[in-house]
């Protein structure tokens, strides 16, 4: 009985934060979370449960709880779904785990932009070391390809900007 009281509680509170605005959803400047690292922000927002797997699986877990700042664009469970069949399995295979971190790492700028400084840009040099282009379309923010739907969730060493696809760098000439 006690378990079950548990388990809706747990249900109640979640469908509370998911029905939140995005500001509250991911902490905003809520100093509670922002002591939270970019690592632990994505794993409490509970859509970067794919992107978190891939994470460990590179070995960048201990890079991204470091002391930054970093800047993420995080694509979601349904950025990565939207791959073709079979990639991602691909990459999470340990002899290609240095692929993994290029692209990983692709999605990473060094230093803190928020929202306002992203728009600003035309590009950003990625962790990866090559550049990802930033452009508006249609009244959206865009890096590369992807839409930037969700914009400046802070975690204690840096800000996540949540895209809707996965960037690819360009393939080594």
């Amino acid at each position: 009985m006690l378990s079950r009281l548990v388990s809706l509680l747990i249900a109640v509170l979640g469908l509370v934060v998911l029905s939140a605005p995005a500001s509250a959803q991911y902490g905003g400047t809520s100093p509670r979370m922002d002591e939270k690292d970019i690592v632990d922000t994505a794993i409490s927002a509970g859509s970067f449960k794919t992107l978190v797997a891939a994470v460990q699986a590179a070995g960048l877990v201990e890079t991204l709880k470091g002391e930054g700042p970093f800047t993420v664009f995080a694509p979601t469970d349904e950025a990565f779904a939207k791959l073709p069949a079979g990639t991602l399995e691909e990459l999470l295979k340990p002899e290609n785990r240095a692929k993994l971190q290029a692209i990983l790492t692709y999605h990473v700028v060094p230093g803190r932009l928020l929202a306002e400084d992203v728009v600003g840009l035309k590009s950003a040099r990625t962790a990866q070391g090559q550049e990802v282009m930033i452009s508006l379309k249609d009244g959206a923010a865009m890096v590369d390809d992807a839409r930037i739907v969700e914009t400046d969730i802070m975690a204690s060493n840096g800000v996540i900007h949540v895209i809707d696809a996965v960037i690819l760098p360009q393939a080594d000439e």
